[in-house]
């Protein structure tokens, strides 16, 4: 699956979290502009796992501060 595939899928799941209706850019921070909680992280991580197969560790969710980070982190793990 490539970059778009998977940008295009994790915008749809990214939805039911985004409670302000934030436009998701590539720079868009889940603290700061969508105000993520931990439980809410924690929630759409499981969401991505779930949906992409992969297992997203704590130690690449504490590098993970924007929305591009985290397209490219989850193409990154669909290719291993």
């Amino acid at each position: 699956m490539d970059r778009a595939e998977v940008d295009t899928r994790i915008r749809s799941l990214i939805e039911p979290f985004n409670k302000k209706g934030v436009e998701i850019s590539e720079a868009t921070t889940f603290a700061g502009d969508l105000e993520f909680d931990s439980l809410t992280v924690m929630d759409f991580v499981a969401e991505i796992e779930d949906e992409f197969d992969v297992i997203i560790s704590m130690n690449q969710q504490a590098e993970i501060e924007n929305y591009g980070q985290l397209v490219d982190a989850v193409t990154k793990l669909q290719d291993n």
